[in-house]
């Protein structure tokens, strides 16, 4: 993702401490976009198609979503259903950060549409790594735009 580009980055995750570790590290990775953290599958949904308190919103476009799976009123792999079956939205790529390591789930991630699956390390360093990581990665990807 060029620097220069105007990416707006769904962070989609229910433990406030892991977003707000998520988006220093992200930051410490190089990543200047704007993030905006929701912290339930269902506000994904709303953001995403504009519902709800985010009824008439306009999005700086593209997007892309970092994706727990593990989330209340919605789970991750509803949010990932919903965004990859809809024709407005199933182009938006689809980073999976999760803890979860089964490769059933990756699997099932993968056939749903996710395009990057992270699994989250439990230790403190290696996740603030693996994040930085992120960030490096995503600072050199480039994003379709919506149309």
């Amino acid at each position: 993702m060029d620097k220069q580009q105007p990416i707006t980055m769904l962070l989609v995750e229910d433990d406030a401490g892991h977003a707000r570790l998520i988006e220093k590290n992200l930051r410490r990775g190089g990543i200047t976009n704007e993030i905006i953290t929701v912290e339930n599958g269902q506000e994904a949904v709303d953001f995403l198609f504009k519902k709800g308190k985010y009824f008439g919103d306009k999005h700086t476009a593209p997007l892309l979503v970092l994706l727990d799976l593990n989330l209340p009123v919605l789970d991750g792999y509803q949010v990932l259903k919903l965004i990859k079956e809809n024709e407005q939205t199933k182009r938006i790529p689809i980073v999976i950060l999760t803890t979860t390591d089964n490769p059933h789930e990756v699997s099932k991630c993968y056939e749903l549409g996710c395009n990057v699956y992270i699994t989250k390390p439990v230790e403190y360093e290696q996740f603030s790594e693996a994040i930085r990581n992120l960030g490096l990665f995503l600072s050199i990807v480039t994003i379709p735009n919506e149309d």
